[in-house]
């Protein structure tokens, strides 16, 4: 594995963990009638807490799109996970709330589950599947999927909503990163010129906003103990699955293999729950209220 690869990952995981914590910290003051609503956006870049937020994320999800110009995505993804490590500190140092076992274990099972997952599945790049009909069989399903949840989510709002707007945003960002390393790709074989004649970039920036109302209009109905782990849970695993199904990644398929990388992935979702159920984790709003006006914090 490149060292810079891994210097790079673990730095956008870094931007992406602190940055969704503060935006959190703004969104759950958001009224609850922006709820699925482009106007979240707008509302929320009145605080200064929630544009730092998103400055942050923005520098990872820069850092993050370099890593994967260099590396397989199934590489990347895992390492981009632990993205909720770095909430965890933040959080933690908030809430000056001690790890505890849970939080060990948490750490212990996402750290190892990731290291696992590379070390069994060995990912290294391979021939880029060029038949379209598959690329956009896969990518249909994810959109499907999301829109699916989506549509549940807004069903029971405040109930089981966080957690499947979370999951359909990982989703989302998941597809996203497998078009972010096929624009760099691009980019690397033509120039500016090349990206933009492409449909790519335009599918990134509207997965890029549709997953970010998602993610805020989870953060503001609920704590991020409900929506930051399904979201950090799915994102990698759909990456992966575009990055196997049409980029052209390849890991080893002999039966120790593939039962350490069931292993690591499982190991890295649980550790993910543990960490996002954690009581350093901030809590929201969970209950409905009057609609307020947004206060710089």
């Amino acid at each position: 594995m490149s060292v810079l690869v891994l210097i790079l990952a673990v730095s956008a995981a870094c931007c992406v963990g602190f940055g969704f914590v503060l935006q959190q910290n703004a969104a759950k003051d958001a009224p609850l009638s922006d709820f699925l609503s482009p106007r979240i956006l707008l509302d929320l870049m009145r605080v200064p807490r929630w544009l730092g937020g998103i400055a942050l994320m923005m520098a990872g999800m820069i850092l993050g799109a370099v890593a994967l110009g260099d590396g397989e995505i199934s590489l990347v993804e895992p390492l981009l996970a632990t993205n909720l490590l770095f909430a965890l500190a933040l959080s933690r140092h908030q809430t000056k709330q001690s790890l505890g076992r849970q939080g060990w274990a948490g750490l212990a099972l996402l750290a190892g589950g990731v290291t696992a997952f590379i070390v069994a599945g060995q990912p290294h790049g391979g021939h880029a599947v060029t038949d379209p009909v598959r690329h956009w069989l896969i990518i249909g399903a994810m959109v499907g999927l999301a829109l699916l949840l989506t549509t549940y989510a807004k069903r029971s709002r405040l109930s089981k909503g966080p957690v499947l707007l979370a999951l359909a945003a990982g989703v989302l960002y998941g597809v996203q990163d497998a078009l972010t390393r096929i624009s760099g790709q691009r980019f690397s074989a033509g120039g500016l010129t090349e990206v933009f004649t492409g449909w790519q970039p335009y599918g990134v920036l509207v997965l890029g906003v549709t997953g970010l109302i998602l993610v805020q209009s989870a953060f503001e109905t609920a704590p991020l103990r409900m929506s930051l782990p399904a979201l950090t849970a799915a994102q990698p695993l759909a990456g992966i699955l575009c990055g196997v199904g049409f980029l052209g990644d390849r890991l080893r398929t002999d039966t120790g293999a593939l039962a350490w990388e069931a292993v690591g992935l499982a190991a890295v979702v649980v550790g993910i729950v543990l960490l996002g159920l954690h009581p350093a984790m901030p809590r929201g709003t969970a209950q409905p209220e009057p609609r307020r006006d947004l206060q710089p914090h």
